[in-house]
């Protein structure tokens, strides 16, 4: 078995934690390894073992052959402090602690569980309801009791049939939870789209969802919630979808429990390893919002897919434009591409809806609903551009290729290599309706996903 690589910083967000572990210690599964120094949650071992390196943003633990499945309890507390103590972070996206977004004080307000599995491609969210929808509901439960809230609201694709109705089972016996389901197109699982589909609240850029009376959590956090308190367990494992170019095939290869830690190769591997044909890039995390990354790099609390993709094509230094959207690459990400595509990067334009924020992030300001991009299409095309790369929501592909190819720009978005990897239909006309009947037999008469013009 491969070292596990533990960082100290497992979301995006806040800093790295502080090793309380030496070299040549002997650890178990959920022995604390490491400790807050500011914004961030506990890290605990996900395997038994001895620590053999500590670096500066990572503690290196050599895995025993023998791995029980018994694992060190955290301390018994109220549910807020087990959920702390357990180190449960969100596992959807950024990686904020759980413990700070669940004590949110709210006035008999919503709790609302983001289950979209809104990157597509992913499968292990929706397979975990489908498998266990009971602990979903028992988690919502523990959440709405910590946040003050009085009504729950599972927010999920109308398409996961199997997953809504073991989720109707349920609730059917329980009034304070309901389901809410949502169209098949990027991005339904942004906070604030689920605020805005689930409560018909639009919230500013600058808002958080408490700013609705709500907390939006994560379906697979909920169930690490529940871990925490019913079973004492911290969070160790992640369950993950592999996908892409790989000899097992292209379908959804979904690994549930996998140490956190693991490296992205060993994670190949068990799905088939790399396709003997060759690949373009590996994706740690969906085909929007993930960024590129290594065979060894390992994996967090917060990482939810590995994307082989595609080999690139070579544009053989052609002029192409970089459009920003918030709700996909960031400039540095879209940058990165255009040169693995051997592109000439030569304008730059931001979706007029992309709000910068004061930290320099940027956010949509009504994401899933976009106002159209004719005069960023007329910039490229006055700056000589042959090809634009994107990485719009649907919605915002929809108005690219509203006027984009007609003024002779080729489109390009940043998601292709990683959708015909998978099989799955290009974002480039919407073909989707953004309404759904919430009648769950009522059929729709659109096409179920985006399609390539």
């Amino acid at each position: 078995m491969e070292n596990i690589q533990m960082l100290l910083k497992q979301g995006a967000v806040g800093k790295p934690c502080a090793p309380v572990v030496k070299v040549g210690d002997k650890v178990k599964k959920g022995t604390l390894i490491a400790t807050p120094t500011g914004l961030g949650v506990n890290v605990h071992s996900s395997v038994y073992g001895e620590v053999v390196e500590i670096l500066e943003d990572r503690i290196i633990i050599k895995p025993d052959d023998e791995q029980p499945e018994e694992y060190e309890k955290i301390a018994k507390g109220t549910n807020l402090e087990m959920i702390k103590e357990a180190g449960v972070i969100g596992q959807g996206g950024a990686g904020f602690p759980t413990f700070i977004k669940a004590d949110a004080h709210l006035d008999h307000g919503y709790v609302l569980v983001n289950a979209s599995e809104c990157e597509p491609g992913l499968r292990h969210n929706i397979q975990q309801i489908e498998e266990d929808p009971a602990p979903l509901l028992r988690g919502i439960h523990y959440l709405m009791e910590i946040a003050g809230a009085d009504k729950g609201i599972i927010a999920i694709k109308k398409k996961n049939r199997a997953a809504v109705e073991a989720l109707d089972a349920l609730l059917k016996d329980d009034p304070a939870i309901e389901r809410h389901l949502l169209p098949d197109i990027y991005p339904m699982g942004e906070e604030r789209a689920v605020v805005r589909e689930c409560l018909g609240i639009e919230l500013e850029p600058d808002k958080l969802p408490s700013a609705a009376n709500a907390i939006v959590i994560n379906s697979e956090t909920v169930y690490s919630c529940v871990a925490a308190i019913e079973d004492q367990k911290p969070l160790i494992d992640k369950n993950i979808t592999v996908r892409g170019m790989i000899e097992g095939g292209n379908e959804a290869h979904v690994f549930e429990k996998v140490p956190v830690g693991t490296s992205v190769g060993a994670l190949i591997e068990r799905a088939g390893g790399l396709d003997s044909r060759g690949y373009g890039e590996i994706i740690m995390g969906g085909a929007f919002t993930g960024k590129s990354t290594t065979l060894d790099a390992p994996i967090t609390k917060a990482t939810g897919a590995i994307l082989v993709t595609r080999q690139f094509r070579d544009l053989h230094g052609a002029k192409v434009g970089i459009l920003v959207c918030a709700c996909g690459g960031n400039l540095e990400r879209m940058q990165e591409l255009v040169k693995k595509y051997n592109g000439t990067e030569t304008h730059v334009c931001y979706c007029k809806q992309a709000a910068e924020m004061p930290n320099g992030t940027r956010k949509c300001e009504r994401p899933g609903n976009c106002p159209g991009q004719v005069k960023n299409n007329l910039e490229f095309k006055k700056a000589g551009c042959e090809y634009i790369i994107i990485g719009n929501c649907s919605d915002c592909s929809n108005t690219v290729m509203a006027s984009g190819p007609k003024m002779g720009l080729k489109v390009m978005h940043q998601t292709d290599l990683a959708m015909m990897a998978i099989g799955h239909a290009l974002y480039r006309t919407l073909k989707v309706s953004k309404k759904v009947d919430q009648d769950l037999d009522v059929v729709d008469n659109v096409e179920d996903n985006e399609t390539v013009e």
